[in-house]
Parts: C-alpha cells; structure tokens; sequence
C-alpha cells in the first residue's frame, strides 16, 4: 500500500471561529476527497503565545520545533492568511521566519486567504507568492481568494467560493499525483 501524502495547512487566522480556518478546511476537504492524504492543521492563533515573543529559533518550545518539522517535511503546503491592510498577519510571517530556508525548494505550496472585501485579492500574488518564492517552493499557480460576504456562520456559503476551491484542488491534482507516483517507483540503480 503506497503511503500517503502528507499535507501540513497553516492557517494564520489568530481568533476563533475564523473564515481563515474554514477556508482551509474545505481546500483539505476537496484534496482529501480525490487522494488519499495524511493532514497536519497548525492554527497561528492556537500557538502564538509560544512563539510570538522568540526571536531564535532554538530558543523556541519543542511543541513549535515539532510544529515547524512537520511543515518542512510536508508533501504539500497549503497556507492561508487573513489580509490585514494588504497582506498576511506578521504572526503568520514570524512563523515562516523559523522555517529554515532550503526545506521548503520545490514543495509545492497552495496559496489561500481572507480579507474583508475584493480589494485585498492581489495580496496572494504580491505578499504570499513571493514569501514562497524566497523560499524556491513550487507555489501553485491557482491560490483562492475569499471575503467575508462569502460565508455564512463562518462557514463557507458561496458558490463562486465553491468553484474557485474546486478548480485550485484541480489544479493541485496532477502535481500531487505524480509526487505519489515518484514515492512507489523503486529507483533503479546502475549497476557498473
């Protein structure tokens, strides 16, 4: 039996409820309902208290370095971040500043946020896209975008949310698959 995907979602919503985390959780639901996956949610809200005010990272609590390991060992990243006044919250940043800058070269990344309204959309192409960048991940090249008019009890409500969702796990597919396919192939070594 081939062994699953591992994809680690961050959601850097800092409260509770958050569209943020709903969000994530419907883009798990559909990469969950067309492979077989293992996830791994980290809520910045949740942790924060334990990494906010540390500025190295081996000064940082185990629970954080485990945290961290399992995002560096990821087979997908999917982050997602409220926008606030054009881009992610500095929380999420922080943690991403722990993440050691070769462990992420062509993971590939699925890019999600949140804002209050359409004007923050360009935030996943000029603040997410290039944090990524920095670190050479394959960022996908569909990200999903949603406000808060999209869902209801924060859950999300709207159908053209739906779509969007659906087409970036549709994109997201062929690359996992062939990422599943190279972890069954034996390597053939060359015998001499």
């Amino acid at each position: 039996m081939a062994k699953k995907l591992k994809v680690v979602a961050v959601s850097g919503g800092l409260q509770r409820p958050s569209r943020t985390r709903a969000l994530v959780l419907e883009l798990l639901e559909g990469l969950s309902d067309a492979l077989p996956i293992e996830t791994r949610l980290i809520e910045i809200g949740e942790i924060a208290p334990k990494f906010g005010g540390v500025l190295q990272r081996q000064h940082l609590p185990q629970e954080i370095e485990g945290l961290l390991k399992e995002v560096e060992s990821a087979d997908l990243l999917l982050v997602a971040s409220p926008i606030f006044r054009g881009t992610y919250t500095g929380l999420f940043k922080h943690f991403f500043d722990f993440v050691h800058h070769e462990s992420l070269i062509d993971v590939p990344v699925l890019l999600a946020a949140t804002g209050g309204s359409d004007r923050h959309a360009l935030a996943i192409d000029h603040q997410l896209r290039p944090l990524f960048s920095f670190f050479q991940a394959h960022t996908l090249p569909i990200g999903v975008y949603a406000t808060d008019k999209e869902f209801t009890d924060y859950r999300v409500s709207n159908d053209a949310l739906r779509a969007r969702i659906a087409l970036a796990v549709e994109r997201a597919l062929p690359l996992l698959r062939h990422k599943a396919r190279q972890r069954t192939e034996v390597p053939v070594l060359a015998l001499a």
